[in-house]
């Protein structure tokens, strides 16, 4: 697929994202949607990608949903979407995040400057986010007659807790970076000329050191055990993991390249060493 509201680039084992409409503060369009989409399914299947970073061109991230049809901008009926199984049209932010959700590689988010609306509602499925010390960000939908999307209802509350996300979603005000710092939204700022540079420095961490398949189970692990009813759900899980992993060539590799002090080279990809138990949860439909 051709990219024309965003940009992919790989260089050193990092997929980097570019929300690509600067002039209008990369407002969100289904087309960027579809474009999001494809760019994650790229990113998963290229194992010289061991890590995503998502930020935005110029001076913000993304200002939220594109507001040019005016009061019809929200309107299935008008602008068409996705129909779901049940008929219910699904929300383009939700098809996002589920996407994100899927990525077998970890998703860092930068957040240069705005992030608004779907415009940080989208980061909330991301592993890290780091942000500009600059940036404004809010929960905006109250304020436009409408509620939180992106399963944002799940997954802000389990970044920041019932009352500080029903805070934000129910006054609908913009706030300062330092205030998400607080709350645990985003992991540190840093001044914008800097934020890339430590992004992709987090990102190369990953890329140098890890296994490629210990970090896409990892991350499925423990994002699908935020739902677990109970910690025997992770242990098994974790029993398989560590006895299928215990037995291969990365685990060696890990183990000697320690005891010898030197660099690991893992031999397994993401692409065709998945274990045969992976996945282990049943997939969730739009009913």
């Amino acid at each position: 697929m051709d990219y024309e509201q965003i940009r992919y680039e790989v260089t050193d084992n990092v997929a980097t994202i570019t929300l690509n409409r600067p002039d209008q503060l990369n407002a969100f369009t289904a087309q960027m949607l579809t474009e999001m989409l494809d760019a994650f399914d790229r990113s998963d299947a290229d194992d010289d990608v061991r890590a995503v970073v998502v930020t935005g061109a110029g001076r913000g991230f993304c200002a939220g949903a594109d507001l040019s049809s005016g009061g019809e901008t929200f309107d299935s009926d008008v602008q068409g979407a996705r129909a779901g199984g049940s008929g219910v049209p699904r929300d383009g932010g939700g098809l996002l995040t589920l996407r994100i959700f899927e990525s077998l590689k970890p998703v860092i988010a930068a957040i240069n400057g705005p992030a608004v609306g779907v415009g940080i509602t989208m980061t909330l499925a991301m592993d890290i986010r780091l942000a500009a010390d600059d940036a404004k960000i809010g929960f905006v939908f109250a304020r436009r007659g409408l509620v939180p999307e992106a399963a944002s209802s799940w997954f802000l509350t389990r970044a920041v807790g019932i009352s500080r996300a029903m805070e934000w979603v129910a006054t609908g005000r913009v706030f300062p970076a330092t205030e998400a710092l607080a709350a645990g939204l985003v992991r540190s700022l840093h001044p914008r000329a800097e934020l890339l540079d430590v992004a992709y420095g987090l990102a190369r961490e990953i890329a140098e050191n890890t296994a490629p398949v210990s970090v896409a189970l990892s991350r499925q692990m423990l994002w699908r055990m935020l739902g677990a009813d109970h910690p025997m759900e992770a242990h098994k899980v974790d029993s398989r993991g560590i006895d299928t992993r215990g037995k291969g060539p990365d685990v060696r590799e890990g183990v000697l390249s320690f005891l010898e002090k030197r660099p690991a080279t893992f031999p397994m990809k993401v692409s065709d060493g998945m274990p045969e138990w992976f996945p282990w949860w049943q997939p969730r439909e739009f009913e």
